[in-house]
């Protein structure tokens, strides 16, 4: 640029104005074109007249007293009594005084045949921002109104950033023939830079030109803050080279056009210039430098402004301060921004209302409710809770952090109150789950004269989708409408998100479609006949919906709008694309989306391994974790609950305690107890309840989730004595437990066979702790019953029990009947599964074990028969084995292992050994042919694994294996054997239960 090669400004005199002197037609009513805003709402005043007291007027005495001896004996209308009362009007101090003064000048009927007096009223009603509605009547009223009572009632509009009636009044005022002076012209501008208008602004530009009065400094000035916030630098550079006067505001208009942009280099340069003029920085000026570096995340260069200040003669103001800490927040330096709140206290330097609207979001951000309070005292110490700002930010702040009774008590006590306190109120009901709370503080809201806009209605709408309220969310879209509210895209998309996170998936996928299409014949509602583009949140709300039903084609048919309208670079969309096609089952897409995506993030590798582990691949994942730290990426703490349950469902447990370390290294707050249940559960998964016990022993404040993952541990390993001991500690130290909890229990008692203390648990859960039963605990019961050979009395307690059976709870029954070869029973559970579950192969084959177990083996012949007639696939059954930091995978059906040669070998031996022992297997298995294969032959994966963990470990050394289904009857004796027989621990991790088998004998007590 030039400015910084020449160290001059040269003129750049801006072009000479297109427009013609009626340029301002075009804000005619009549063109629609522009801004849209409402028509004049108020024609006829009426004025509130307080009664008044007999009184002597006298000049010499206070108006107060004046006014009902005035009022009074001005029964006529005359010209001496309209100049008293308009010598009256001018020493009024009171808006009380203007109401009584106005009253008695309507009656006099002087409003109409002298317009100066209403003009004047006009002028002194825009003194007060609560009046404003009273001037406006009056201004309507008037039959000839004029530039300066129009001008107090623009810049009133303007000072309470009332934008909507600014525009409609200057509109009004264009119309009339009037067109503002040089000392109007900065406040529209004004206006136009806060709602973004360059085209309106440009055309105010274009009159100053042709007016001739561009020289003004002043309208200058606003020019360059106009064309800054309109994001147009080349203007605002064009307009102060054009003017021929400049003073400080000048110069720190450009600086902070600059800043806007981010040219920190080019705005330091500018800043050198202004004093190499002559022109001598202010306050405002070093403020803008300082807070420019903030709002840019140079906090250093912030800092070291404020500290050359004292040095340049001037002493930081609160301005300065609040420059710094608002910096800080935008760039989420939360702490660096507590940091600087405190030392300007300590400077010293008191708060003001900026101040505090700033630094509550960072107490908010850190969930730091104590120095919210703390701020939140200062506030009150110093009386600036006041403003509705302060106090909307205090609310937010409550309610973010959890504290839901202290932002109502804030709210119930607020005096003045806007729509977004309403807005932040409701928004806390929202957040609390409280939606009829929500929805009542909207009726009170209305009932009290506030009228609600678009973001109130996209808060409650928000709540319902999330609750599931599907009715009432389309009744409240329909009220805003009728209230004259555009949905917009936001509406659409609460609706979308929270009808998808609710479990009504398929009604938002209707909302999308809608959304496109209004009129393809699926509208529940006419008020949605409005077409709307979906945007990247839109399409991150669709493609989730997409996944959670497995529609692979209309998640690719989004994926193809995406393509179209360029949303795919968005690391959100491309994000969700990855998490739909793993959730399809389809991760070559999956993959291919994700290479493709520019700059990948700690989220989109979060959502391939999850896809991984969510398609059974979590060994795929594992490997993908240590990509991603290749590529220098840090992990968050939802990576490490990603991929804690993978280590544990492979019983990878050396790679679990590395990531175990990296997570403490990392030294995550978020999510710290979810993190720690989900160690506790690793280890449990993976053989090493010490490690889950040191882990649970560490954490110092343990909530409920976390006491539940140390009972369902035990649990796991079979260990119900030590479960319940975690239970009676939870209790003595007054947590109450939930439904999970008696889950965890109720299961320990079923590995252990443990009938009478399950039935204590179960009856004293509603009596005792307020939980009540549910399906999931009644299957719970139904395996205590079966587990202890009770099935009888299990197949009476399902018909008994208030739910009507699902699957688990038939599938728990069977395979307790095939634990007691019961195949009576067994095929009347069967029977209820194949109905419920006609193509799940793994029921078909706990029936043929019972079978087989029965000596039932035509039945079990036939069975089969019928399986492969109905072309019905079992699970690929696949175990995994850690061989130092390798992770061995056996899956079924596949032979390519380098050392599978040993492994067989290794298998004969034992098998010889076993036979010797009076082994013969117990699951036989059949070939097309209906011949019995070799029962000795290593077929199953859990056998490879086992062997191969012998010949490739050292002697004695445990071997920890890890299956994705449940183990047959044979693999769990040929396990418990070849424990025996070579010396060794073997520790078997299926989808049920954690085997540990030494000696012969198998923690489970075969009841698995």
């Amino acid at each position: 640029m030039e400015i910084l090669h020449s160290g001059s400004l040269p003129p750049h005199p801006f072009p000479s104005s297109p427009f013609p002197d009626t340029c301002f037609l075009h804000l005619s009513p009549h063109n629609r074109n522009f801004f849209p805003l409402p028509k004049s709402k108020f024609r006829v005043s009426t004025p509130r007249i307080i009664g008044f007291k007999h009184s002597t007027v006298s000049n010499h005495i206070h108006p107060q007293t004046l006014l009902p001896s005035f009022v009074d004996t001005l029964t006529n209308s005359s010209p001496t009594e309209i100049g008293d009362s308009i010598s009256l009007l001018n020493r009024c101090s009171t808006l009380s005084e203007f109401r009584q003064i106005h009253g008695r000048i309507v009656k006099l009927n002087a409003l109409k045949w002298k317009s100066s007096i209403g003009n004047k009223l006009v002028v002194l009603y825009c003194k007060n921002q609560w009046s404003l509605e009273d001037a406006r009547k009056l201004l309507d009223e008037i039959p000839n109104r004029t530039v300066p009572a129009y001008a107090a009632l623009i810049r009133s509009y303007c000072r309470s950033e009332q934008w909507d009636e600014l525009f409609s009044l200057f509109r009004l005022m264009v119309y009339e023939g009037m067109l503002p002076d040089k000392y109007l012209v900065p406040t529209i501008l004004k206006a136009c830079s806060a709602m973004l208008l360059l085209r309106i602004g440009k055309m105010v530009h274009g009159f100053v030109i042709r007016k001739s009065v561009e020289s003004d400094v002043f309208v200058g000035n606003a020019l360059i803050h106009f064309y800054s916030n309109c994001g147009d630098l080349g203007s605002s550079r064009s307009v102060f080279h054009s003017m021929q006067e400049r003073d400080v505001v000048s110069w720190t208009a450009l600086i902070s056009a600059y800043m806007e942009e981010g040219l920190l280099d080019e705005a330091k340069h500018i800043f050198h210039l202004m004093q190499l003029d002559g022109v001598k920085p202010d306050l405002i000026s070093w403020s803008a430098l300082l807070s420019g570096f903030a709002r840019n995340g140079e906090i250093d260069l912030a800092l070291e402004t404020l500290e050359e200040m004292p040095e340049r003669g001037l002493q930081p103001t609160v301005n300065s301060w609040n420059g710094i800490i608002s910096g800080c927040v935008q760039n989420g330096y939360l702490e660096d921004a507590l940091d600087m709140f405190s030392r300007m206290l300590w400077y010293p330097e008191d708060p003001n209302i900026i101040t505090i609207a700033s630094i509550l979001p960072a107490c908010t951000g850190l969930k730091a409710l104590r120095l919210g309070k703390a701020i939140h005292a200062i506030a009150l110490k110093h009386g600036i809770v006041g403003n509705v700002y302060v106090e909307g930010s205090v609310i937010d702040m409550y309610s973010k952090c959890g504290s839901y009774d202290y932002a109502e008590k804030v709210f119930v006590k607020a005096e003045n109150k806007n729509t977004a306190m309403w807005n932040e109120m409701i928004a806390a009901y929202v957040n609390e789950g409280k939606v009829e709370d929500a929805l009542g503080l909207l009726r009170s809201m209305q009932k009290d004269g506030w009228k609600p806009d678009v973001i109130t209605y996209n808060t409650i709408l928000s709540g319902h989708a999330r609750n599931g309220l599907k009715t009432q969310a389309f009744e409240l879209l329909s009220e805003m409408v009728q209230m004259g509210l555009k949905p917009n895209v936001v509406s659409f998309n609460v609706l979308i998100s929270g009808f998808q996170q609710s479990g009504l998936s398929y009604e938002a996928l209707k909302v999308f479609r809608i959304m496109q299409s209004p009129s393809d014949g699926c509208n529940p509602n006419e008020v949605l006949n409005l077409s709307m583009r979906p945007n990247p949140i839109t399409i991150t709300g669709a493609l989730p919906a997409c996944a959670d039903l497995n529609l692979w084609c209309q998640g690719k048919e989004i994926h193809g709008y995406t393509l179209r309208n360029g949303f795919e670079p968005n690391i959100f969309v491309s994000s969700a694309l990855v998490d739909m096609y793993a959730k399809c089952h389809d991760m070559d897409s999956a993959n291919k989306v994700f290479f493709r995506i520019d700059g990948r993030n700690t989220v989109s590798w979060n959502a391939l391994m999850a896809g991984y582990i969510y398609n059974k691949q979590p060994e795929e994942a594992l490997k993908l974790f240590l990509e991603m730290l290749g590529e220098g990426l840090q992990p968050s703490s939802i990576t490490f609950m990603i991929l804690f349950p993978a280590c544990g469902d492979i019983a990878a447990i050396r790679f679990g305690r590395g990531l175990h370390g990296y997570a403490a290294k990392c030294q995550l707050d978020e999510l710290k107890n979810a993190i720690a249940s989900a160690l506790i559960d690793m280890y449990a998964k993976c053989g090493s309840i010490l490690d889950a016990k040191s882990v649970f022993d560490s954490e110092v404040e343990k909530d409920v989730p976390l006491w539940n993952a140390m009972i369902s541990a035990f649990s796991v390993h079979g260990m119900a004595r030590n479960a319940f001991a975690v239970f009676v500690q939870m209790e003595l130290l007054g947590i109450l437990p939930d439904h999970i909890t008696f889950v965890s229990l109720l299961s320990a008692c079923a590995r252990d066979g443990l009938v009478e203390e399950g039935w204590k648990y179960f009856n004293s859960m509603e009596i005792s702790y307020g939980v009540a039963a549910t399906l999931e605990h009644y299957t719970c019961m139904v395996g205590i019953l079966g587990g202890a050979g009770l099935l009888d009395e299990a197949l009476d307690f399902i018909r008994q029990m208030p739910y009507p059976p699902d699957a688990c709870m038939w599938a728990t029954l069977l395979q307790a009947c095939r634990v007691h070869s019961n195949p009576e029973i067994g095929e009347r559970a069967a029977k209820a599964l194949f109905e419920l579950e006609p193509d799940n192969a793994t029921n078909y084959m706990l029936l043929s074990n019972i079978y087989v177990s029965s000596g039932m083996w035509d039945f079990a012949k036939n069975l089969r028969s019928f399986m492969r007639g109905r072309k019905l696939l079992t699970i690929k059954e696949c175990s995994y084995l850690t061989v130092g930091s390798h992770i061995c995978t056996f899956k079924g059906g596949e032979s390519s292992h380098p050392e599978l040669e040993e492994i067989l070998e290794a298998w004969d031996k034992l098998a010889r050994k076993m036979e010797l022992s009076g082994y013969f297997p117990l699951d036989p298995v059949f070939d097309d042919e209906e011949k019995e294969l070799d029962p000795f032959s290593c077929l199953h994966t859990e056998k490879l694994a086992i062997c191969f963990g012998i010949i490739s470990s050292n002697t004695y050394r445990p071997v920890h294996v890890s299956k994705n289904i449940r183990m047959c009857i044979d693999c769990h004796t040929s396990a418990k054997l070849i424990s025996k027989i070579d010396g060794r621990e073997i520790f078997v991790k299926d989808v049920c239960f954690y085997h540990h088998m030494k000696d012969g004998i198998c923690s489970c007590q075969d009841r698995w």
